[in-house]
């Protein structure tokens, strides 16, 4: 379902504009639809007809999604399996600060080597009453007050559909835009289509190394552009909405975490409106990518902050309950046991960062 469809379908039942708008109101809320406000009772403001017919609808949109498990994790976020009305499952995660990631697709096209959301490809897209409803769902637990499309999926793959939730979200679910986040690996229509809108959500832009042809290597089916070229892009849209552009570096031992890639990202980010967010892989024993040390990490944070990039890590939530981005969906499905893996030791000995390449 999309949500033209559920507002065509209260249209044909009497609902004007206003009543639409009351319904989409409490629905955002995870209230019932038929929910009246502190001043008015629904049976004094809407249509009879428009009364009558909620049930059905209401039984639809309680029909999109559902929950299949919760797993809590110790550092206050929530990771909810959620099932489709299809069977098919994707993930929401609670984060801390009234938080929340929603997934866009079932599964995804690009193939990150270092995602298990991209193991599976691409299944189905996920329509925009689906992932407002998950945002429903969630709100059922805690606030929502920030948006962020960086779940499963490539929202640049699902556009039409990721554009309609953020307008809803937007405009009536009591969101302001720069909280709603739309991630991608830098689809050329995201810039096309992001400054016409009415709702402007902030951008973040999976960039991961700044050398074109190991991108292209961990990123496999995203298009070909230099990262020279998405960052002009990204501040062109930073200068335009006024809020700085998200940049996400996934930190892959070896690979990513050289002293090479800190003085290209110095070099990228002079006099850029950005935050680069350093986001530690989560690792398993059996992963074939790794995590950097802690101190590794502590001294690019230090290296790139004090010569004026504004850097912060960004641990992937739901790390301590083997919960990263599509595992739980993955062991699910049965695409990967990881049932009886054990996370990665991190190393405790002292590392001179001035020595790793």
């Amino acid at each position: 379902m999309r949500i033209h469809d559920l507002h065509h379908a209260l249209a044909e039942l009497g609902a004007k504009p206003c009543h639409i708008g009351r319904i989409s109101r409490a629905w955002l809320r995870g209230l019932p639809l038929d929910t009246g406000t502190k001043y008015r009772r629904t049976e004094d403001y809407l249509p009879l007809p428009v009364r009558d017919g909620l049930p059905a609808i209401q039984s639809q949109i309680d029909g999109l999604v559902r929950l299949k498990s919760e797993h809590p994790a110790a550092d206050g976020s929530a990771r909810l399996l959620v099932e489709l009305a299809d069977g098919q499952m994707v993930e929401s995660v609670l984060l801390p600060r009234d938080g929340l990631c929603v997934s866009t697709q079932v599964g995804c096209a690009v193939g990150c080597v270092f995602c298990q959301t991209g193991k599976s490809g691409l299944l189905r897209q996920v329509g925009s009453a689906e992932i407002v409803a998950q945002v429903a769902l969630a709100r059922r637990f805690r606030p929502v007050k920030k948006v962020v499309f960086m779940g499963m999926g490539e929202p640049a793959h699902n556009l039409d559909n990721v554009l309609e939730a953020i307008d809803l979200l937007g405009r009536e679910g009591n969101i302001g835009h720069k909280n709603l986040v739309f991630s991608t690996v830098g689809d050329l229509r995201v810039f096309e289509r992001l400054p016409q809108q009415t709702v402007k959500p902030a951008l973040a832009l999976s960039l991961h190394t700044s050398k074109a042809e190991l991108r292209a290597q961990l990123l496999p089916r995203a298009p070909r552009i230099d990262p020279e070229a998405l960052m002009a892009l990204g501040e062109d849209y930073a200068r335009s909405t006024g809020y700085p552009i998200q940049y996400q570096w996934t930190l892959l031992r070896g690979i990513n975490d050289g002293q090479d890639e800190m003085d290209a990202i110095l070099r990228l980010f002079k006099g850029k409106f950005a935050v680069l967010n350093l986001i530690p892989y989560n690792s398993l024993e059996s992963d074939e990518f790794q995590r950097p040390d802690a101190e590794r990490i502590q001294y690019m944070t230090r290296y790139l902050h004090s010569r004026g990039v504004l850097t912060k890590v960004r641990n992937s939530a739901g790390q301590d309950i083997d919960g990263g981005c599509g595992q739980l969906r993955a062991r699910a499905v049965q695409l990967v046991d990881t049932s009886g893996l054990r996370r990665a030791r991190r190393k405790t000995a002292a590392v001179d960062p001035s020595s790793a390449d």
